[in-house]
């Protein structure tokens, strides 16, 4: 299979497929707001949508750097699933019935945001296949059970568990042994769910500037190059670009994930492939994958490749290294050897907000009036949306527009994690992570061990992921 005609870079092929928009007006001066939204991806998006139905004659103003979905929000997998980061650790933190009330609303978060799609008219190809989860190693499919019973005493008792020929029946992947499945998925198109919800906010009422990159975040302000925004709210909604704000570098770490996407496959190989259910699919990895079957017959598939660039760099465009472009690529042609003679038509990268403890959170601050929410693990597809209805509580209660509310006593609001280490710690440290995943990965394949690989353990304990 050939790369060298792979279109690298250009943002995304979701964009390549939508085409890249002209970018709003940027901010004419200083201005002022009820709220002040900084990022214009899915979390500060939705969050200007429920706050402005909300309370309609609020003055909404959101600041994008480039334009609206450049981020993560027009990159990722199109994963719209009901995974959060940090479940596990706010379990031990609050109770198991804390994790189980967060659990629930994130099963409920994926069917708000079909239904609000649906409201709107926003058309962003969602298929609600479910998840499918597949383990193809006996160290995998021993995790893949565990995840499974951890889920089902997490509230998910919908979830199903597979055989080997079960799971082949769905998606024969090659060697599967095993797969655990959840209906709290769907896939979707990232940029058509963007865009289609960046034109709602607007139609709303709802300034949007884009091309305003946002410098620096204080008590009622956000500074810009073009002016200053005044409100008594501000709320940053940045993920994994939040290092590029003044004084924010080590507060989340943007790690780098990287996709490709072949051409539209004929029917003869989806028929070799089955895949009929369009569920998203995963593995049990510890470098683990992500991928979906297109609207248009293609697989989109993901997984870290060079997961940290030093000093907190984001990119620009996605270019992504070709090393990287080949990983993804022999992990299809190992997954589905059908597509062994496909053409690559698009690879990019983005960048995803990492916690030092690897936990989402949404906070306001009601002695200054700053917000924000993140640090989604790359699980943010439908977790903004439980972020922005969150933060839009949050505002109204400290309004003294109402009072607490189930979302707000939610266990992941509020909650407070230290910062990352300076460099060169922080580039050694998620490198050496990510090769110790890498060769643990490797040694399993060949392993006929049940259990996780030890190195595998010891990165995860020195990351503190568990």
């Amino acid at each position: 299979m050939s790369t060298v005609s792979t279109v690298n870079g250009g943002i995304s092929f979701w964009y390549a497929d939508r085409g890249t928009p002209l970018a709003r007006e940027p901010l004419p001066g200083d201005a002022t707001a009820d709220i002040c939204i900084v990022g214009g991806g899915y979390t500060g998006l939705w969050t200007a949508y429920y706050l402005k139905k909300a309370v309609p004659f609020l003055n909404i103003t959101v600041l994008e750097a480039k334009f609206c979905g450049y981020g993560a929000s027009g990159r990722n997998g199109g994963w719209l699933y009901n995974g959060i980061a940090g479940r596990d650790r706010y379990a031990k933190l609050h109770g198991h019935e804390a994790a189980v009330r967060l659990q629930q609303a994130m099963n409920e978060t994926v069917d708000e945001v079909v239904r609000v799609a649906a409201e709107e008219n926003i058309d962003a190809d969602i298929h609600r296949g479910g998840v499918l989860e597949v383990a193809y190693t006996p160290a995998q499919l021993a995790r893949l059970k565990d995840f499974h019973s951890v889920e089902i005493a997490f509230g998910e008792t919908d979830r199903v568990l597979r055989g080997a020929r079960e799971t082949c029946e769905r998606v024969n992947v090659t060697g599967a042994v095993g797969s655990t499945w959840t209906p709290h998925g769907a896939r979707l198109h990232p940029v058509k769910l963007v865009q289609g919800l960046a034109a709602t906010v607007e139609a709303l009422g709802v300034t949007i500037h884009e091309s305003t990159p946002v410098t620096e975040i204080r008590p009622k302000h956000a500074h810009t190059p073009y002016g200053t925004v005044r409100a008594p709210y501000i709320l940053r909604c940045t993920e994994g670009f939040t290092a590029n704000l003044k004084g924010q570098r080590r507060t989340w770490l943007p790690m780098n994930s990287s996709m490709i996407a072949t051409e539209p496959l004929p029917e003869s190989v989806w028929h070799t492939i089955g895949w009929d259910g369009r569920e998203t699919l995963g593995d049990m990895a510890h470098a683990y994958m992500y991928a979906q079957r297109t609207a248009d017959d293609r697989i989109a598939l993901g997984g870290r490749g060079v997961p940290y660039r030093f000093g907190s760099g984001t990119d620009n465009d996605g270019r992504t290294q070709p090393a990287t472009i080949e990983a993804l690529r022999d992990i299809l042609v190992r997954f589905f050897p059908a597509t062994a003679g496909a053409r690559i038509d698009h690879a990019w990268s983005g960048v995803l907000g990492v916690p030092r403890d690897w936990c989402a959170t949404v906070t306001l601050d009601r002695s200054t009036g700053l917000g924000w929410a993140g640090g989604y693990v790359g699980s943010g597809v439908a977790t903004t949306n439980l972020a922005a209805r969150t933060l839009r509580d949050l505002i109204q209660q400290d309004s003294g527009q109402s009072g607490p509310t189930e979302l707000t006593a939610l266990p992941w609001v509020g909650h407070k994690v230290r910062r990352w280490e300076p460099e060169p710690f922080r580039w050694l440290g998620v490198h050496g992570m990510y090769a110790a995943y890498r060769a643990a990965d490797r040694r399993e394949l060949t392993s006929p061990r049940a259990g996780t690989d030890p190195v595998a353990k010891a990165a995860d304990r020195l990351a503190g992921r568990h």
